[in-house]
């Protein structure tokens, strides 16, 4: 009977560890979709204000003619 004891803890240690692994790999993704939502957001506010930069050079080469 001690065998059978000593299977049930390894084989409780072996699903502990997975469910661990699974759990982290669910926060890892949910990590990475925040990171590409930021990063999604950082390239929108990239391309205004480089519109933004453009319209300013464009009326400071008219104000300059």
């Amino acid at each position: 009977m001690p065998g059978l004891e000593i299977a049930d803890v390894i084989l409780a240690v072996i699903i502990g560890t997975l469910a661990a692994i699974v759990y982290s790999l669910r926060v890892l993704i949910l990590l990475e979709r925040r990171v590409a939502s930021m990063e999604e957001n950082i390239q929108k506010m990239t391309s205004r204000v480089l519109s933004d930069e453009e319209a300013v050079k464009r009326l400071v080469t008219k104000r300059r003619k």
